[in-house]
């Protein structure tokens, strides 16, 4: 299905393409070149395997270079009509020069016409000018990207200059060693300096600074003016890195100017930096030391005095290295991996060197999280006005928009990160300026009153506060700030605090250096008079104390107690920024459960629209694509039409499948073999005759299908009970003759050694042939299978979805978003809005889940739905429209497998030349075709 304008088509009429596309691509492509060139919002549908990435790169990047074109003529044109203007003005001037006008002849306006032919020449000359300069601009940018990619020397005569800038550096280093030991620096004065590092800088607010300076707070760096191109962003880095290597096969391999960008998690390549391994470290890390690195001190003693530079100072962080990073990466694609290595060979950051390319790239690859989150977008010198963002993998966006914007809190983070920032301020309260103090008081009394809605107290250990009124409460925003007794406090100027004076990161410091047990073995005095800092914070570790009556927990690595001690502060900044939001945008969820400890609260964005309204007003276009995106309603009426997108500006195009019709068999299975009928609510899927016909149905399966089954069930709960009836009744015995049973692991780090199990058994039973035919899956929806991972091939030659996965309905979270829809949104069809996100919610996980199987043009597989309720045309109609055109609905089980077995013999025919033909549903017969 196509909907929108008529699809456009490049200069020439052809897409460059690396081979012959299929139709469905070059439909994809025109339809997406018109949505760019209209200035479209589109949603795109594209299954996996059909070549959506390259459709994807081709059909943008070949309207990227025809916009370019058409740019850079209209320019030469207006160009060339100012030169024969100055001629034709200089020939009238000469000729009315004896004939003067009425100077005080006026236009329409009133305004004399000297004074409106003086604005609109000065108009004109401004525009000339500025077209003066980009020409300027571009052509020095091209002929020294040009200079790079032909002179090898200039590569070499960088690296010769590191490798002597380094020795310089290595050989300062150890002299101011000798001259530090020969001076013996005193323990005291080295102990105060390193306590330097631990106290705030003077803090200056936004306003201040600007009454100060007239200035605003920008980065000189970034102000090169942007060139219109593409942002690309996906979920994981390795989406990324997989897209740019495409890109690197495409016709537009080697012409276009791109840039990966990514955390500084991904891009680090100072390993003093790197092994701190959270997220929220590194970042504060690398600021602190670049805040280090700006701050020249001129005091000659202090600079003689520092210590381990490399500890403070970032050595990576050189503006001539990263400027030369920054041209070698707009000279060549590279994806993330080979600008790391790129940084670590210049001895340049990647992570900023990355972010000066951003101007002068024509196509920007990034994670959805850098684009999404404003501040974000913000700090790495993204400009989307009137440029192009294409959103892949896109079906879960309305969930990252929320997930990005939401944050929790726990009673135990909260003690603790009183008590340390507590601890912190005594100990420095006479070196901190007022300003300081101010805040850290706010931030404190922030903190005491959020442990007091849950019912504790911050001055007694939170695991050992019991809570007297447990369960679930939901506010709104501003009820939740009156209730704190918080809403005297501007949340806006405390959450700029957090993030510009970089206090989270100082109280880290001050905790790794005094407050963990790591750091128990030093002695000196110092730390001996925090002692009680630290012997409270191993309580708050520990858990609850003897009156508990508990055990306390194991000791853990020092590392690790490191990062937990000191990390709470950063998470709370999250979770007040949350709280800035609009009121009827957000709920907060007070979660009361055993201790306060245990309790926590949780912001909740209900609204994402308010967070992607500024993507989409200030872009020329905006794509969002994915393999699966259907059904749409929720795109259209919770993100766009929230965000106040006009309905005429949203365009659909969906595409089938590369794959013959007779490649691919999706049934829905009504009743099972002994007429009961597949309904799987939450009250019948426990009775014990629907899972024997579950039993019963893959049983049946699995002597007729070869290869892989996965079959999918609602919950880790449901499946397991499951297993745990068939073992009771020997159902998992009959199904273990004929395929060996794998069952999905609740632990990430368990997931690929069963899929490796899983794939090696199959194809060790297609090789040696036998009773068994393969291997048998039992997944769960939304789990570690059902997304991202591709059983293709023999993996999955049958997909089975057991029921309806429904989400919660007594979630609170859910139940809050329910009535908020039905508050805001208009009914549809008749339905309700919070009836239609819970069906939509439903069909999401089902679509992701069975589109596992066909992954590529000769894949062939069939899908069994079981659950009546599939046909109903509201559940039907939201199956992608490939799947849903050649599904076929069965009322009973006899028809289905009969048709199961006849495809099956076919497309077993076609790619073995062997068949397993079943006369009688045990006991089948090979034979070979002629």
């Amino acid at each position: 299905m196509e909907s929108g304008e008529a699809a456009a088509a490049p200069a020439g009429g052809r897409f460059p393409f690396p081979y012959t596309p299929y139709l469905i691509q070059e439909r994809f492509m025109a339809a997406l070149y018109g949505a760019l060139e209209a200035g479209r919002v589109g949603i795109f549908e594209s299954p996996t395997g059909t070549g959506k990435s390259l459709s994807l790169i081709c059909g943008a990047l070949s309207w990227l270079r025809d916009f370019q074109e058409k740019k850079q003529q209209e320019e030469a044109r207006l160009l060339a009509l100012e030169e024969s203007g100055q001629e034709e003005k200089k020939k009238k001037q000469q000729l009315t020069s004896a004939e003067p006008g009425d100077p005080e002849s006026k236009d329409t306006a009133g305004e004399p016409d000297w004074v409106t032919a003086f604005v609109q020449k000065k108009e004109e000359r401004d525009m000339v000018d500025r077209l003066k300069e980009e020409q300027i601009r571009r052509k020095k940018r091209e002929e020294r990207l040009e200079k790079i990619r032909h002179n090898v020397q200039l590569k070499y005569a960088a690296k010769r200059k590191r490798s002597e800038e380094d020795e310089t550096k290595r050989l300062l280093q150890l002299s101011k060693e000798v001259l530090s030991e020969g001076a013996g620096a005193d323990v005291v004065e080295q102990l105060d300096h390193n306590e330097e590092e631990l106290i705030l800088a003077e803090y200056e607010s936004d306003e201040e600074k600007k009454v100060v300076t007239g200035l605003e707070d920008d980065d000189d760096d970034l102000e090169e003016e942007h060139v219109t191109k593409i942002y690309y962003c996906s979920r994981t880095h390795s989406q990324l890195s997989q897209f740019v290597r495409e890109v690197q096969k495409s016709p537009f391999g080697k012409d276009t100017r791109l840039v990966s960008l990514g955390s500084r998690q991904n891009l680090c390549v100072n390993e003093e930096v790197r092994r701190l391994g959270a997220l929220q470290l590194i970042n504060d890390r690398c600021m602190e030391m670049q805040k280090n690195k700006h701050e020249k001190k001129s005091d000659e003693e202090m600079e003689g005095k520092k210590r381990r530079v490399s500890r403070t100072v970032c050595p990576f962080y050189s503006y001539e290295q990263m400027q030369f990073l920054r041209d070698e990466v707009l000279v060549e694609v590279k994806d993330i991996e080979q600008l790391v290595a790129l940084g670590r060979e210049t001895k340049a950051c990647p992570y900023y060197g990355s972010r000066y390319a951003i101007p002068a790239a024509q196509l920007v690859v990034l994670p959805y999280q850098m684009l999404l989150h404003e501040p974000t977008r913000n700090a790495a010198g993204i400009k989307l006005k009137d440029q192009v963002v294409i959103i892949d993998e896109a079906h879960n966006l309305i969930d990252t928009i929320t997930c990005i914007h939401s944050a929790e809190v726990s009673g135990s983070q909260l003690c603790c990160a009183h008590s340390q920032l507590l601890q912190y301020m005594e100990r420095y309260r006479k070196r901190l300026k007022a300003k300081n103090l101010m805040y850290i008081k706010q931030i404190l009394y922030l903190l005491e009153q959020f442990v007091a809605v849950l019912g504790g107290n911050v001055k007694q250990n939170p695991n050992c506060q019991a809570v007297s009124q447990t369960g679930t409460v939901l506010k709104s925003i501003n009820d939740f700030l009156f209730q704190s007794q918080i809403d005297n406090i501007n949340l806006f100027k405390v959450q700029r605090y957090c993030e510009k004076s970089l206090i989270s990161r100082k109280l880290f410091g001050f905790v790794e250096r005094y407050g963990g047990p790591a750091t128990a073995v030093k002695t000196n005095k110092e730390n001996q008079k925090l002692a009680g800092l630290q012997n409270f914070l191993l309580t708050l570790q520990q858990g609850s104390d003897k009156e508990a009556g508990t055990p306390q927990s194991p000791p853990v690595e020092p590392e690790n107690e490191q990062l937990r001690t000191a990390s709470p502060l950063m998470q709370i900044e999250g979770f007040l920024s949350a709280l800035t939001n609009a009121n009827q945008d957000g709920r907060v969820i007070l979660n009361r459960q055993g201790t306060v400890g245990q309790s926590s609260l949780k912001f909740l964005l209900l609204n994402p629209a308010v967070h992607f309204a500024k993507v989409v007003e200030e872009c020329r276009a905006v794509i969002i694509a994915g393999g699966t995106m259907q059904p749409v309603a929720d795109f259209r009426e919770q993100l766009l039409s929230c965000a106040g997108v006009d309905p005429a500006r949203v365009v659909e195009f969906s595409c089938g499948h590369v794959i013959p019709p007779e490649n691919i068999l999706p049934i829905i299975l009504c009743s099972g073999p002994s007429n009961q009928q597949l309904e799987f609510t939450y009250q019948t899927r426990d009775l014990p005759q629907m899972m024997d016909e579950t039993g019963r149905i893959l049983c049946n399966l699995c002597n007729v299908v070869p290869g892989g089954v996965v079959c999918f069930f609602p919950s880790y709960e449901y499946e397991k009970q499951v297993y745990a009836h068939w073992e009771k009744t020997g159902l998992l015995t009959r199904l273990a003759a004929k395929k060996k049973i794998f069952q999905e692991p609740k632990k990430t780090n368990q997931v690929e050694q069963v899929l490796v199990e899983y794939a090696k058994c199959i194809k060790r039973c297609s090789q040696a042939g036998g009773q068994m035919t393969g291997a048998l899956l039992l997944s769960v929806v939304g789990g570690k299978m059902s997304e991202g991972i591709n059983f293709s091939d023999d993996l999955g030659r049958c997909v089975i979805m057991v029921g309806m996965p429904y989400p919660n309905i007594k979630s609170p979270e859910l139940q809050e978003k329910m009535t908020w829809l039905d508050k805001t949104m208009p009914r549809a069809a008749g339905q309700a809005p919070s009836r239609v996100l819970i069906e939509n919610l439903c069909m999401k996980a089902v679509n992701q889940s069975i589109g596992r199987a066909i992954r590529h043009q000769k894949d062939f597989a069939s899908i069994l739905l079981l659950d009546h309720r599939y046909a109903r045309p509201a559940i039907f109609n939201k199956l992608p429209q490939w799947i849903r055109e050649r599904t076929q609905v069965k009322p009973a089980f006899g028809s289905a497998f009969a048709e199961l077995r006849k495809v099956g013999t076919f497309i077993l025919c076609t790619a073995t030349k062997t068949v397993s033909c079943c006369t009688h549903l045990y006991f089948p017969q090979t034979f070979t075709l002629e």
